[in-house]
């Protein structure tokens, strides 16, 4: 009662929220999970100075995390296998929840498990009972956290049975080290699987949501076709990576002459595929609707993305906090039906 007293504010909150700091949110799936409408994706994040290969310094994450906080993006997506497996992304988001203890329970944190990353063995990979274990212990500790809200499996394994992995994660929610199960880079037959087998062994932590490539100019990668499809009747969350094709669905590629070292389609190699002259057209006629429309391009285009059926949050990087703004404004673009039809006939 005392701690009711000293805040009286608890008194005049709302019975049903469904925003944090102006940010909508949306339920994951079929779980009691919300996330924030838009995300951030950490995969740049890093230290460059060690040679981890990640783009954005500690010193400018911090500032980003700061500003998302500020914002209501307060979905942070993250994984200990990026920027070289250094666990580098990880790590500063511990620094950030280090500075900011009291805003942990504000965050919603999701980390992965599969490749191997604390460890050099057959037995420090994959989706084992140990890995499993042992990655989360890990996360854990790098993080500065007690518990991950959102755990990935980051892709299928099909040499460890289902059962094992399963069987882990159960052992981790009891324990409270994670809270909610998700997948990423799965196809619909082994989602199926999943469920199977979920529900033949009454599983009790399933899976809520599945995280693949999408974009709405290359839509799903050939071999996860109909995932987004399969989702809507299976009560779950479709977390869409890489919304803005590597950066491709953005200004910076009008014109692709412009592109060199450190554009990451670039460095990957994939600009001469997805600069393609159809390609370039689309992007072109989609950055004029955006000018008519008094919007950036990269947030037509996710502003689209979200209005696809299944669709839940989405996790866009950010190198800087003027791109985290831009990207968090999407989150209150309602595109007319009209709108919505002008741009499927483009992007199909």
């Amino acid at each position: 009662m005392d701690h009711l007293i000293a805040h009286p504010e608890f008194f005049k909150a709302p019975l049903d929220i469904f925003e944090f700091n102006g940010m909508p949110y949306l339920r994951m799936g079929g779980s009691g999970l919300w996330t924030s409408k838009i995300g951030l994706g950490t995969w740049k994040f890093g230290r460059p100075e060690t040679g981890d290969q990640s783009r954005v310094d500690q010193a400018t994450a911090l500032r980003i995390f700061d500003r998302a906080l500020e914002l209501g993006v307060t979905f942070w997506d993250t994984a200990p296998r990026y920027n070289n497996a250094s666990g580098n992304a990880e790590r500063i988001i511990g620094e950030w929840l280090k500075a900011n203890p009291d805003q942990r329970r504000n965050i919603v944190i999701a980390t992965k498990v599969y490749g191997g990353m604390d460890g050099i063995t057959p037995n420090h990979c994959r989706l084992t009972r140990g890995n499993i274990k042992e990655s989360v212990y890990a996360s854990l500790e790098r993080m500065n956290i007690e518990t991950i809200d959102l755990f990935y499996f980051h892709h299928y394994d099909p040499f460890t049975p289902p059962e094992e992995s399963f069987s882990a994660i159960e052992d981790l929610v009891r324990e409270d080290l994670i809270r909610y199960l998700a997948v990423s880079n799965f196809t619909v037959d082994q989602l199926r699987a999943y469920q199977t087998i979920e529900c033949a062994n009454g599983i009790r932590s399933r899976i809520i949501a599945i995280q693949n490539q999408f974009d709405i100019l290359r839509k799903e990668p050939p071999e996860y076709a109909g995932v987004l499809d399969f989702i809507q009747k299976s009560n779950l969350s479709f977390i869409a990576y890489s919304p803005l094709a590597e950066g491709f669905l953005t200004s910076r590629y009008l014109d692709p002459a412009r592109a060199g070292v450190g554009d990451r389609v670039f460095d990957q190699g994939s600009l001469p595929e997805l600069a393609s002259p159809q390609n370039l057209i689309k992007l072109r006629q989609l950055n004029a609707l955006a000018t008519e429309w008094a919007l950036d391009l990269s947030q037509l285009v996710l502003a689209y993305t979200l209005t696809l059926p299944g669709i839940g949050s989405l996790i866009p990087a950010s190198s800087s906090v003027q791109q985290l703004e831009s990207n968090a404004r999407v989150a209150k673009i309602t595109l007319t039906d009209e709108q919505k039809s002008t741009v499927k006939a483009i992007v199909g």
